[in-house]
């Protein structure tokens, strides 16, 4: 098995950066908000943190380690966005062709029964007029009735069937016209294997996962014992995420219905937008080559496309200072997002506990996966690991 960040050079942290990040992380386990975590930070390409704390499985006392396997969940949307961007820039896809021309079954309908074009940088950018299944209000909405799986579920049906599902749903908005957060890198995935003529998960290993030497990303998981069991908030401590649980992480729905056991299914569809497994070593392979802009994966000017806005300046729901790109939200205004990185920045995350970010203007890639659901993606853990790294750097400067 190779070392995930073996490609990066060893550099020597600012003074305190490791003493802040491992307060951080200490303090979400001691006030039991984590049960585990994987946490990298690089800056100009050199990995200046890199800390495995808590236990990837506490019931057995499996201590978290470098080498840990999450499932990623919507971690999983940048490595598929990147598969497509590199075949835009093979020239087998176009960004803003009507995406018939490679999936003519997939037609929905606006909501007055006419039909809509969609484009692919309408799908990578989550304005294509498409939804998820969790957000809506109850088990009875138009996803739920037509049978939509969201990707994370043990749903037993195939990519083609999920997307005959999706499609006989309106949209629920005119294509380019508002921004929602959606399906559409499942779709994505579906143009993916058509252009390729192979599964998905073949066509990435081909063209990102393979090139980078992310050996450990990839939509089954062989070795259980590498994998970091799921934990779901929950006082006082968090519990055990079970298979088939519902947990909503938004006020008023319904939730996403999680299958850990999805993971070790090979007859589970390959969700482009939620299916994926791997390490945080792997991912921040990833992120830094798309951060030095141009090189083994991605031509530079594509990779700037990736980090420019798409949405034509509207408002990400509860996102202040946010906008889109082509796979992941950009920092639009730093001053009203109360956030102390660049304006450019990358971040996203995923449902099972992950967080990242690229402050390209500062050279900077931090990764922090957790096994604890919703504390790693959007609790308190995020904010303040963030304010860390930040505040390490202003004391150093």
């Amino acid at each position: 098995m190779t070392n995930p960040i073996s490609a990066l050079r060893q550099g020597v942290p600012p003074a305190y950066l490791s003493t802040r990040i491992q307060a951080v992380v200490q303090q979400a386990l001691d006030e039991r908000r984590l049960v585990g975590a994987v946490v990298l930070v690089a800056r100009d390409g050199e990995l200046i943190h890199q800390q495995a704390t808590g236990f990837a499985d506490r019931d057995s006392a499996r201590e978290m380690d470098l080498e840990t396997v999450f499932r990623l969940a919507s971690v999983s949307k940048v490595i598929v966005s990147a598969t497509a961007l590199v075949l835009v820039a093979q020239g087998r896809l176009d960004l803003d062709e009507d995406i018939g021309r490679w999936l003519p079954e997939f037609q929905p309908r606006l909501a007055n029964g006419n039909p809509a074009r969609i484009t692919a940088r309408q799908l990578l950018s989550h304005t294509a007029g498409l939804g998820y299944r969790f957000f809506e209000a109850d088990a009875d909405g138009p996803y739920a009735r037509a049978g939509v799986s969201d990707g994370m579920d043990a749903a037993g049906i195939s990519l083609a069937e999920n997307l005959r599902c999706l499609a006989g749903v309106p949209l629920l908005f005119a294509p380019g016209t508002s921004w929602g957060y959606s399906l559409a890198t499942d779709v994505l995935g579906a143009i993916i294997e058509r252009i390729q003529g192979t599964p998905l998960d073949e066509a990435v290993r081909q063209w990102v996962t393979g090139p980078l030497g992310m050996a450990d990303t990839g939509f089954v998981v062989r070795d259980p014992q590498r994998v970091a069991t799921a934990y779901v908030s929950d006082t006082p401590q968090p519990r055990r995420l079970a298979e088939g649980e519902t947990v909503s992480p938004f006020e008023g729905t319904v939730g996403i219905e999680y299958s850990p056991a999805r993971i070790f299914d090979a007859q589970a569809f390959p969700s482009g937008g939620a299916g994926m497994a791997g390490t945080a070593g792997d991912f921040l392979r990833l992120l830094e080559n798309l951060r030095q802009g141009g090189g083994a994966l991605l031509p530079g000017e594509l990779i700037e496309e990736m980090g420019r806005d798409q949405t034509g300046g509207l408002d990400l729901p509860s996102a202040p200072g946010f906008g889109f790109g082509l796979g992941f939200s950009v920092l639009r205004d730093p001053q009203l997002a109360a956030s102390p990185e660049s304006a450019g920045t990358w971040r996203w995350g995923g449902a099972y506990g992950h967080a990242w970010f690229v402050d390209r203007a500062r050279g900077l890639c931090v990764v922090a996966f957790t096994n604890t659901l919703y504390e790693g993606m959007s609790g308190r853990f995020v904010t303040d690991l963030r304010d860390a790294v930040y505040g390490a750097l202003e004391a150093a400067q």
